[in-house]
């Protein structure tokens, strides 16, 4: 791939008060999306509250791609129910990863590099933080689902460079 510049890994955390689609819960997975790629996390049976904790990693090759979340309940018999989306963009990351060669060294972990309110434009459902941690720069949000009566998301992004890559 000429065009990357890195890898972004996604640890999606847990869903949170997801909605029901079987009778009485749901059988929730994730699929994250970037352009031609697609990655699902496992499926987690009988759980609307469910802790996938499983780690997704996206070439990135378009800063400016946003990345899209969908929420789907497996179906053994019939098409899996979807149970709500959301995008993000990973520009205010990226921003913080070029800015990072400047922090090295100097920084307490846990130090907020950048704060990202929530906004009609972005799906999250509170401020999310870019933080310093053991030298690398993460990102936390929590991603309220659209199309959907209810549910969240909660992911943490994380810049893996590539040697050989273009980088940001």
């Amino acid at each position: 791939m000429e065009n990357l510049l890195g890898l972004l890994r996604i640890h999606v955390k847990r869903g949170v008060n997801l909605a029901i689609r079987d009778i009485n819960s749901s059988d929730p997975y994730v699929v994250v999306h970037s352009g031609k790629q697609k990655l699902k996390t496992r499926v987690i049976k009988s759980s609307i509250n469910p802790e996938w904790n499983d780690d997704l990693t996206l070439s990135v090759t378009d800063p400016n791609l946003p990345i899209k979340l969908t929420v789907y309940d497996k179906d053994l018999f019939s098409a899996d129910d979807k149970m709500g989306e959301a995008e993000f963009s990973i520009a205010p990351y990226l921003e913080a990863i070029k800015f990072r060669l400047k922090l090295e060294g100097g920084l307490p972990n846990g130090t907020i590099i950048m704060k990202i309110q929530p906004s009609r434009t972005n799906c999250l459902s509170e401020e999310s933080h870019i933080v310093w941690n053991q030298g690398k720069l993460v990102q936390n949000m929590f991603l309220r689902l659209q199309h959907v009566e209810c549910g969240e998301v909660e992911i943490q992004l994380q810049w893996i460079d590539v040697p050989g890559a273009r980088g940001i």
